[in-house]
Protein backbone atom coordinates (compact mmCIF):
# COMPACT_ATOMS: atom_id res chain seq x y z
CA UNK A 1 0.00 0.00 0.00
CA UNK A 2 1.06 3.41 -0.17
CA UNK A 3 -0.06 7.05 0.52
CA UNK A 4 0.49 9.92 -1.60
CA UNK A 5 -1.57 13.11 -2.31
CA UNK A 6 -1.80 16.18 -4.71
CA UNK A 7 -3.27 19.48 -3.73
CA UNK A 8 -3.98 22.67 -5.60
CA UNK A 9 -4.01 25.77 -3.83
CA UNK A 10 -4.10 29.62 -5.67
CA UNK A 11 -0.24 29.55 -5.23
CA UNK A 12 0.45 26.43 -7.17
CA UNK A 13 0.56 22.70 -6.62
CA UNK A 14 2.45 20.72 -3.84
CA UNK A 15 2.65 17.08 -4.23
CA UNK A 16 4.14 14.04 -1.20
CA UNK A 17 4.12 10.54 -1.22
CA UNK A 18 5.81 8.53 0.68
CA UNK A 19 8.13 5.36 -0.66
CA UNK A 20 7.06 2.35 1.11
CA UNK A 21 6.42 -0.61 -0.98
CA UNK A 22 6.35 -4.44 0.77
CA UNK A 23 5.33 -8.28 -0.36
CA UNK A 24 4.55 -9.09 3.15
CA UNK A 25 5.55 -7.61 6.94
CA UNK A 26 9.40 -9.26 6.31
CA UNK A 27 10.01 -7.77 2.63
CA UNK A 28 9.60 -3.82 2.86
CA UNK A 29 11.44 -1.62 0.53
CA UNK A 30 11.60 1.85 -0.04
CA UNK A 31 10.60 2.84 -4.13
CA UNK A 32 9.97 6.97 -5.00
CA UNK A 33 6.01 6.69 -6.09
CA UNK A 34 6.88 10.49 -7.75
CA UNK A 35 8.43 10.95 -10.59
CA UNK A 36 8.65 14.60 -12.45
CA UNK A 37 9.35 16.27 -16.06
CA UNK A 38 10.09 19.18 -17.09
CA UNK A 39 11.21 21.72 -19.57
CA UNK A 40 11.85 25.28 -18.02
CA UNK A 41 9.95 27.92 -18.89
CA UNK A 42 7.39 25.70 -21.35
CA UNK A 43 5.68 23.12 -18.91
CA UNK A 44 6.30 21.18 -15.59
CA UNK A 45 4.71 17.89 -15.14
CA UNK A 46 4.40 15.64 -11.66
CA UNK A 47 3.24 12.30 -11.74
CA UNK A 48 2.57 10.07 -8.43
CA UNK A 49 1.75 6.38 -8.27
CA UNK A 50 -0.10 3.81 -6.33
CA UNK A 51 -1.13 0.36 -7.04
CA UNK A 52 0.77 -2.76 -8.06
CA UNK A 53 4.72 -1.68 -8.51
CA UNK A 54 5.15 -3.64 -11.67
CA UNK A 55 2.18 -1.75 -13.10
CA UNK A 56 2.76 1.59 -11.99
CA UNK A 57 6.70 1.37 -12.71
CA UNK A 58 6.12 -0.20 -16.70
CA UNK A 59 3.27 3.09 -17.42
CA UNK A 60 6.29 5.15 -16.40
CA UNK A 61 8.99 3.21 -17.99
CA UNK A 62 7.40 3.77 -21.29
CA UNK A 63 6.41 7.08 -20.89
CA UNK A 64 9.91 7.78 -19.96
CA UNK A 65 11.30 5.70 -22.76
CA UNK A 66 9.21 7.80 -25.19
CA UNK A 67 11.03 10.83 -23.98
CA UNK A 68 14.34 9.82 -24.54
CA UNK A 69 14.04 7.41 -27.51
CA UNK A 70 13.95 9.32 -30.85
CA UNK A 71 11.74 6.38 -32.50
CA UNK A 72 9.47 6.23 -29.83
CA UNK A 73 9.09 10.13 -28.73
CA UNK A 74 5.11 10.04 -30.40
CA UNK A 75 3.16 10.79 -28.43
CA UNK A 76 5.29 11.56 -25.91
CA UNK A 77 4.85 13.30 -21.94
CA UNK A 78 6.40 16.08 -22.88
CA UNK A 79 5.08 17.20 -26.53
CA UNK A 80 1.21 17.31 -25.47
CA UNK A 81 -0.08 20.31 -25.87
CA UNK A 82 -2.43 20.41 -22.78
CA UNK A 83 -2.74 18.96 -18.99
CA UNK A 84 -5.97 17.34 -20.23
CA UNK A 85 -4.26 15.75 -23.28
CA UNK A 86 -1.21 14.49 -21.02
CA UNK A 87 -3.83 13.10 -18.61
CA UNK A 88 -4.88 11.64 -21.43
CA UNK A 89 -1.91 9.75 -22.39
CA UNK A 90 -0.84 8.88 -18.94
CA UNK A 91 -4.18 6.96 -18.50
CA UNK A 92 -4.18 5.51 -22.06
CA UNK A 93 -0.99 4.23 -21.34
CA UNK A 94 -1.76 2.58 -18.08
CA UNK A 95 -4.71 0.87 -19.26
CA UNK A 96 -2.53 -0.68 -22.40
CA UNK A 97 -0.47 -1.90 -19.47
CA UNK A 98 -2.69 -3.07 -17.68
CA UNK A 99 -4.04 -5.12 -20.54
CA UNK A 100 -1.33 -6.69 -21.49
CA UNK A 101 -0.11 -7.74 -18.37
CA UNK A 102 -3.02 -9.25 -17.11
CA UNK A 103 -4.07 -12.75 -17.68
CA UNK A 104 -7.44 -13.64 -19.59
CA UNK A 105 -10.06 -12.72 -17.16
CA UNK A 106 -8.47 -10.15 -14.81
CA UNK A 107 -10.09 -6.78 -14.76
CA UNK A 108 -8.42 -3.23 -13.95
CA UNK A 109 -9.55 -4.17 -10.39
CA UNK A 110 -7.44 -6.91 -10.23
CA UNK A 111 -3.99 -7.53 -8.55
CA UNK A 112 -2.55 -5.68 -11.63
CA UNK A 113 -4.04 -2.39 -10.74
CA UNK A 114 -2.32 1.25 -10.64
CA UNK A 115 -3.75 4.54 -10.54
CA UNK A 116 -1.69 8.07 -10.68
CA UNK A 117 -2.40 11.61 -9.93
CA UNK A 118 -0.99 14.19 -12.00
CA UNK A 119 -0.58 18.03 -11.95
CA UNK A 120 1.55 20.33 -13.55
CA UNK A 121 1.17 23.43 -15.89
CA UNK A 122 1.91 23.79 -19.72
CA UNK A 123 3.08 27.13 -20.89
CA UNK A 124 -0.40 28.95 -22.22
CA UNK A 125 -2.26 27.09 -19.64
CA UNK A 126 -3.04 27.53 -15.81
CA UNK A 127 -1.89 24.67 -12.96
CA UNK A 128 -4.15 21.59 -12.98
CA UNK A 129 -4.24 18.80 -10.98
CA UNK A 130 -6.01 15.06 -12.05
CA UNK A 131 -6.67 11.78 -10.36
CA UNK A 132 -6.13 8.69 -13.26
CA UNK A 133 -8.25 5.82 -12.90
CA UNK A 134 -7.06 1.67 -13.93
CA UNK A 135 -9.52 2.02 -16.49
CA UNK A 136 -7.69 5.03 -17.88
CA UNK A 137 -10.40 7.33 -17.32
CA UNK A 138 -9.86 10.74 -15.06
CA UNK A 139 -11.51 13.17 -13.04
CA UNK A 140 -9.80 16.85 -12.29
CA UNK A 141 -9.43 18.81 -10.06
CA UNK A 142 -11.89 21.78 -8.67
CA UNK A 143 -13.15 24.34 -6.60
CA UNK A 144 -15.60 21.40 -4.90
CA UNK A 145 -12.66 18.45 -4.49
CA UNK A 146 -9.55 21.24 -4.59
CA UNK A 147 -7.04 18.04 -4.04
CA UNK A 148 -6.89 14.13 -4.30
CA UNK A 149 -5.04 11.24 -2.26
CA UNK A 150 -4.49 7.59 -4.01
CA UNK A 151 -3.68 4.83 -1.69
CA UNK A 152 -4.20 4.25 2.12
CA UNK A 153 -5.63 7.86 2.29
CA UNK A 154 -8.15 7.65 5.19
CA UNK A 155 -6.53 8.46 7.89
CA UNK A 156 -5.01 11.39 6.58
CA UNK A 157 -7.50 12.73 5.04
CA UNK A 158 -9.86 14.13 7.80
CA UNK A 159 -6.68 16.77 8.55
CA UNK A 160 -6.63 18.17 5.18
CA UNK A 161 -10.39 18.63 4.57
CA UNK A 162 -10.78 20.29 8.05
CA UNK A 163 -7.97 22.83 7.67
CA UNK A 164 -7.33 23.26 3.58
CA UNK A 165 -7.76 26.96 2.40
CA UNK A 166 -7.42 27.71 -1.22
CA UNK A 167 -5.37 31.08 -0.38
CA UNK A 168 -2.70 29.24 1.91
CA UNK A 169 0.78 29.89 1.28
CA UNK A 170 2.86 26.45 -0.28
CA UNK A 171 4.55 26.19 3.08
CA UNK A 172 1.62 25.99 5.40
CA UNK A 173 0.11 23.46 2.62
CA UNK A 174 3.34 20.92 3.20
CA UNK A 175 2.94 21.41 6.90
CA UNK A 176 -0.68 20.32 6.57
CA UNK A 177 0.70 17.40 4.52
CA UNK A 178 3.06 16.33 6.85
CA UNK A 179 0.62 16.31 9.69
CA UNK A 180 -1.66 14.08 7.44
CA UNK A 181 1.18 11.46 6.67
CA UNK A 182 2.31 11.23 10.12
CA UNK A 183 -1.49 10.62 10.92
CA UNK A 184 -1.26 7.79 8.66
CA UNK A 185 2.22 5.95 9.04
CA UNK A 186 0.97 5.74 12.82
CA UNK A 187 -2.05 4.36 12.16
CA UNK A 188 -1.32 2.28 8.79
CA UNK A 189 2.05 0.10 8.86
CA UNK A 190 1.98 -0.08 4.81
CA UNK A 191 2.64 3.35 5.19
CA UNK A 192 6.03 4.83 6.07
CA UNK A 193 9.04 6.80 5.87
CA UNK A 194 10.78 8.25 4.00
CA UNK A 195 8.32 11.03 2.44
CA UNK A 196 8.64 13.13 -1.05
CA UNK A 197 7.53 16.57 -1.20
CA UNK A 198 7.25 18.48 -4.25
CA UNK A 199 6.36 22.34 -5.06
CA UNK A 200 5.12 23.96 -7.97
CA UNK A 201 4.25 27.85 -7.81
CA UNK A 202 1.88 28.93 -10.14
CA UNK A 203 3.12 30.44 -13.67
CA UNK A 204 6.86 29.79 -13.06
CA UNK A 205 7.06 26.69 -15.67
CA UNK A 206 9.70 24.78 -13.40
CA UNK A 207 10.02 22.41 -10.53
CA UNK A 208 10.14 24.49 -7.37
CA UNK A 209 11.30 23.42 -3.52
CA UNK A 210 11.83 19.16 -3.45
CA UNK A 211 12.76 17.67 -0.12
CA UNK A 212 12.57 14.10 1.24
CA UNK A 213 11.90 13.67 4.52
CA UNK A 214 13.31 10.66 6.83
CA UNK A 215 13.85 9.10 10.05
CA UNK A 216 16.18 12.00 11.12
CA UNK A 217 14.08 14.73 9.96
CA UNK A 218 14.37 17.21 12.62
CA UNK A 219 11.40 19.27 11.10
CA UNK A 220 9.03 16.08 10.79
CA UNK A 221 9.75 14.72 14.74
CA UNK A 222 9.06 18.24 15.85
CA UNK A 223 5.57 18.58 13.36
CA UNK A 224 4.90 14.72 14.55
CA UNK A 225 5.56 15.46 18.27
CA UNK A 226 3.89 18.73 18.47
CA UNK A 227 0.57 17.65 16.50
CA UNK A 228 0.41 14.62 18.95
CA UNK A 229 0.44 16.80 21.84
CA UNK A 230 -1.43 19.50 20.44
CA UNK A 231 -4.02 16.89 20.28
CA UNK A 232 -3.39 15.85 23.83
CA UNK A 233 -3.95 19.23 25.11
CA UNK A 234 -7.35 20.21 23.16
CA UNK A 235 -8.51 17.04 24.44
CA UNK A 236 -7.60 18.28 27.74
CA UNK A 237 -9.82 21.85 27.05
CA UNK A 238 -13.02 20.22 26.01
CA UNK A 239 -15.93 20.76 28.79
CA UNK A 240 -16.21 17.19 30.90
CA UNK A 241 -18.97 14.73 30.11
CA UNK A 242 -22.32 16.10 32.00
CA UNK A 243 -23.46 13.18 33.30
CA UNK A 244 -21.76 11.47 36.52
CA UNK A 245 -20.74 7.67 35.61
CA UNK A 246 -22.03 4.89 38.51
CA UNK A 247 -19.53 1.74 38.72
CA UNK A 248 -20.75 -1.45 39.02
CA UNK A 249 -20.41 -2.90 41.90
Amino acid sequence: MTYCVGLLVDRGLVFMSDTRTNAGVDNISVVSKMRTWEVPGERFICLLSAGNLATTQSTISILEERRVEPEKRNPSILNQPSMFQTAQLVGDTLKDVIATTSPTGESASSRFTGSFILGGQIKGGRPRLFMIYPEGNFIEAGPDNPFFQIGEHKYGRPIIIRTYDRAMDLGDVAKLLVVSFDSTIRSNLSVGLPIDLQFYETDSLTGGYRHRFDQKDSYYRQISEGWSQSLKDAFDELPPFPHSVKRDR
